[in-house]
């Protein structure tokens, strides 16, 4: 099972842990699964199904260019984290 780590705003979902475990061989179905365990996780994250403006997710230290349908690997670790604008 891929390895999650929990944003610290979305702990209060996750009984305080910083990170869980969940199936999947996307970023969308680990979601899936991860909203099962944890109501509203996918609320945090998403709108209209896709990563909200401002989210963005990684694989493995890379940004899952793909988005929700980056392929995740059984021993992946996944970060949801906020984009970052320059200027």
């Amino acid at each position: 099972m891929a390895l999650v780590w929990v944003p610290s705003m979305m702990r209060d979902l996750t009984r305080g842990q910083d990170r869980v475990h969940a199936p999947g061989e996307t970023v969308a179905e680990v979601l899936d699964a991860l909203e099962k365990t944890y109501p509203g996780f996918k609320d945090r994250l998403l709108v209209q199904g896709q990563l909200a403006p401002g989210i963005m997710a990684t694989v493995d230290g890379k940004r899952a260019l793909r988005g929700l349908q980056q392929q995740v690997a059984e021993e992946s670790e996944i970060r949801f984290l906020p984009t970052m604008a320059g200027g």
